[in-house]
């Protein structure tokens, strides 16, 4: 085996090892959400769908938006390992926003009494995932390389723009979604309309699954990198 084929063969190992280690600290956090957090004032049990629906939504936006940083940076360097991070991140925030459009319906069900609204959040973020959707029958479509790498680059950017502009949705539009949690200061008791902040026993285990979704992420990224790195090195090896 070539060094190549080393260096890629460790990206993998290290990969699958923080995946393994982000899947327990996601086990190991859903049991103390479900087990030891109490039920949430307004919507009762059906809130804590929140320890998975809203680190899912921070994981697939974080995926889409290093498409589009290292999208640019392609543009910049013509480097195509770019291009293969680029695909592996876009593959991994498919699989996180299967988990967000699943897991919001049936929040949704429980709280509004039906499985969608054409609330402004939730339509921008379906089209946000449509995009990258697009992404791969576009680069499915392409055999160049270098076609792909440039078009699958520039919807990366777009997604990119796109995802501030759906966290802005709650303010900019009569929407229907909750306002973020975190970083939302107390009610004064003479707003009786507010939407209170999460008391730390809530807010604690929620902090722990962006933590731990972090970990997934970057452990499905590396696996998925380290593939895409293989495949085309076997690819250019084959061609000579």
């Amino acid at each position: 085996m070539t060094p190549e084929f080393d260096a890629i063969d460790r990206i993998m190992r290290r990969g699958r090892a923080i995946m393994l280690a982000g899947l327990l600290a996601v086990a190991g956090i859903y049991v103390v959400a479900l087990r030891y957090t109490p039920p949430e004032a307004h919507q009762g049990l059906a809130f804590k769908i929140i320890y998975v629906h809203a680190p899912a939504a921070w994981a697939m936006e974080m995926a889409f938006v290093l498409v589009g940083v290292v999208g640019a940076l392609y543009f910049w360097l013509r480097d195509p390992r770019l291009d293969v991070f680029g695909e592996a991140s876009a593959t991994v925030g498919m699989v996180f926003g299967t988990v967000l459009l699943t897991t919001g319906p049936i929040w949704g069900r429980t709280i509004w009494g039906a499985w969608w609204a054409w609330d402004p959040r939730l339509t921008f973020t379906l089209l946000l995932y449509l995009l990258f959707a697009g992404y791969f029958a576009l680069r499915s479509a392409l055999r160049d390389p270098v076609e792909r790498a440039r078009f699958g680059a520039v919807i990366g950017i777009m997604g990119t723009v796109l995802v501030p502009f759906i966290h802005l949705t709650v303010y900019l539009f009569n929407s229907q979604h909750p306002l973020p949690v975190l970083g939302r200061p107390p009610c004064p008791p003479d707003k009786p309309g507010c939407e209170p902040s999460l008391p730390w026993v809530l807010l604690k285990p929620l902090l722990l699954s962006f933590g731990a979704f972090t970990m997934l992420y970057v452990g499905f990224v590396m696996t998925r990198y380290g593939i895409g790195l293989r495949d085309a090195a076997t690819e250019a090896r084959d061609a000579e």
